[in-house]
């Protein structure tokens, strides 16, 4: 329950510049991709329910050969693309919104809505949670969040694996003052575009 305040009454506070700051990167992102700037994707939330995540489009659409491949044959590598080989999708201004964190600005909808924590594991598309090995589900143990221990240790450049092994850390010992720790370091991480694709 104080979790839960503790969530709103920041995001009611963080509301009028996180608005602006998405309206603007919205205009230049609806430019740069000829369409609509906002994506709203299926995610697994807390207890294993799907909710529909809000995000800003960073991506053009794929091209053939570019769809993204969802079967995971080593959770120790990359799910996506490596630090090397940055996905070909990810328009200029759409990496620009990607370092710096803007892109999940609209996941403040879902905070408010009660599907997302400001902080906890970041949550996940179905397809891949699909695949989980059994011990993975313990992700679901708290609602997942916009910022995450993970994020702040590496983000992008971790392998899926330490992903996880973050985010259970967080699972089994987090705490309110924890969270303002994460929330710190995350705003630093973001201004800084470290470990972000």
């Amino acid at each position: 329950m104080a979790k839960r305040m503790f969530d709103v009454a920041l995001t009611l506070l963080a509301a009028p510049v996180a608005v602006v700051i998405v309206a603007v990167m919205a205009a230049v992102l609806a430019w740069e991709l000829r369409g609509n700037p906002f994506f709203v994707q299926a995610r697994v939330g807390l207890r294993g329910k799907p909710f529909r995540m809000y995000k800003l489009r960073t991506m053009r659409h794929a091209k053939r050969g570019e769809e993204p491949k969802y079967v995971i044959d080593d959770w120790s590598t990359y799910v996506f693309s490596p630090p090397d080989k940055p996905d070909p999708r990810i328009t200029r201004w759409g990496g620009f919104a990607r370092k710096t964190s803007i892109d999940e600005l609209p996941n403040l909808v879902n905070v408010l809505k009660g599907e997302m924590s400001l902080v906890g594991p970041r949550p996940e598309i179905p397809a891949i949670v699909a695949q989980y090995p059994p011990e993975y589900h313990r992700r679901h143990e708290v609602r997942p969040g916009i910022a995450g221990l993970a994020q702040v240790n590496g983000r992008s450049n971790l392998p899926y694996a330490e992903v996880v092994a973050y985010d259970l850390a967080y699972v089994d010992c987090h705490s309110l003052l924890s969270d303002l720790r994460i929330l710190a370091k995350t705003a630093l991480v973001a201004a800084r575009g470290s470990g972000a694709r």
